[in-house]
């Protein structure tokens, strides 16, 4: 049987994350456990997590808050470390809807990325003002475009990562800190060939705490997908 690592990140996630945890675990899915990764949460974030009983429920807590994609690189060692099959990324905030979860689990049987999916029909977006949802499509089209790749939400967080993929692709050499991080995955995956697919989901933009998009995220993922597209290109002529 397959053992799943769910994988959150946390800054400052103290009055989020006793809720996401409680819902994750009432999935009642066998062998899944939770991994938070806290960069020292200045508002107890870590604490919280420590006072919960349940062994299924563990914490990595890092020095420093230096970006989204350290923070996952950092899971996924300590999850391969492990011995875990699967891990999943999800967000601390309430925005990725752990019921969901097993529709994504399902797709992983016959998938090394699944990517779950707004932007797709059965997927949506719930009260996030019509230039966050324009960020977000034309992200991803710029993304599909620049990296030729089909897929239609690049730049989502909610996603499983098999075993396979991580020993298949040098992640030592993922170069973006902030959601870059989530398009450079999907194409080192599409790159090594291995299989993706995609899982209509929900998202829900937070009720509770500040969110940790800003402009330099933005603007690092699009400086990083334009060098990548040139570098495609010419590595293909």
């Amino acid at each position: 049987m397959s053992s799943y690592l769910v994988c959150i990140p946390t800054y400052n996630e103290a009055e989020n994350i006793d809720s996401i945890l409680d819902r994750v675990l009432a999935l009642n899915i066998p062998d899944l456990a939770v991994l938070v990764i806290d960069d020292k949460s200045p508002d107890g974030t870590a604490a919280i997590v420590e006072r919960r009983s349940d062994s299924r429920i563990h914490l990595l807590k890092r020095e420093k808050k230096d970006g989204l994609g350290p923070a996952y690189l950092a899971a996924f060692a300590w999850g391969m470390n492990s011995g875990f099959d699967y891990f999943i990324e999800m967000d601390a905030d309430g925005s990725h809807q752990p019921e969901e979860l097993p529709a994504l689990l399902a797709a992983s049987a016959q998938s090394d990325l699944v990517l779950g999916t707004r932007w797709m029909p059965g997927g949506s977006v719930h009260n996030w003002p019509i230039y966050r949802k324009a960020i977000s499509r034309i992200g991803t089209r710029y993304a599909q475009f620049a990296l030729k790749m089909p897929y239609r939400d690049l730049t989502g967080g909610f996603r499983v990562i098999s075993r396979n993929l991580l020993e298949t692709v040098d992640i030592a050499q993922i170069e973006t800190l902030g959601y870059g991080f989530q398009i450079e995955m999907a194409m080192r995956t599409f790159d090594a060939g291995l299989r993706i697919s995609e899982v209509p989901i929900t998202f829900i933009e937070r009720v509770r705490g500040a969110s940790k998009m800003n402009n330099q995220i933005v603007l690092e993922a699009l400086e990083k997908t334009t060098q990548w597209g040139f570098q495609r290109r010419f590595n293909r002529r």
